[in-house]
């Protein structure tokens, strides 16, 4: 029998952002130097994706939370501690945590994705985080998905964050990887409450990976909102 090929380490170059001005990227640039080591492993190409989002985002009133975001890099082997939540308004890193991707998106990196039932992939995008509820995995947070064709299935699919054994250090000691969900960012068992209490409703959540599109990365928007209110 023919060994498995491991998936390649070398990561997906993530496009630069058109319309950014100046002064948010330079403001980007700043808040990621002050988050210091916790988030040294956070692409910045990544945090100026969820900057963007997030400043085009809050004003349209899809997300009430203000100043703080969470963001995971999907592309990241899921080895790797690859979801941070931001406090943008004192810039800490209040969690960084190991995600589980869908079974459906790839082994160590997800590479495939869909917003179909039956897939069992990871959906790209910007999610809104809603309500809490007890459900098969125990306490979990709806997301629901704002980019129509990417991720809008996600609150019908069942995508929600929520504890799972085979998402913990633990099972990566085991097996070499994290084991997969059916397209839930699924969280570790020691770091899950904590988590899914500080990204309480209105937040704001992206899904990064290759082939992100999004009428949300819009830098333009982004710009004139972080020259009028800053990261408020």
């Amino acid at each position: 029998m023919t060994a498995a090929i491991p998936d390649s380490l070398v990561l997906t170059p993530v496009p630069v952002l058109p319309d950014v001005p100046d002064t948010l990227r330079q403001a980007i640039r700043q808040l990621h130097a002050a988050l210091g080591p916790a988030a040294a492993a956070l692409r910045p190409e990544v945090l100026e994706q969820a900057c963007v989002g997030y400043l085009t985002l809050h004003p349209t009133g899809r997300i009430e939370r203000a100043g703080l975001l969470a963001v995971a890099d999907m592309d990241l082997p899921n080895t790797t501690e690859r979801l941070w939540v931001l406090d943008l308004a004192n810039a800490r890193v209040l969690h960084r945590s190991l995600v589980a991707h869908g079974e459906g998106s790839g082994h160590l990196r997800a590479r495939r994705f869909s917003n179909i039932e039956a897939s069992a992939c990871t959906s790209l995008g910007f999610y809104r985080t809603a309500d809490t509820y007890d459900g098969i995995h125990g306490y979990s947070r709806r997301i629901e998905g704002l980019d129509k064709g990417q991720n809008a299935n996600a609150y019908d699919r069942y995508v929600v964050l929520h504890a799972a054994d085979y998402a913990s250090p633990e099972y990566i000691r085991r097996h070499g990887h994290l084991g997969y969900s059916r397209g839930c960012p699924a969280l570790p068992p020691a770091q899950f409450k904590a988590i899914i209490a500080s990204v309480r409703v209105g937040s704001m959540l992206l899904l990064s990976g290759p082939g992100l599109s999004s009428r949300w990365l819009d830098g333009a928007a982004a710009g004139r909102r972080f020259l009028a209110r800053g990261w408020r």
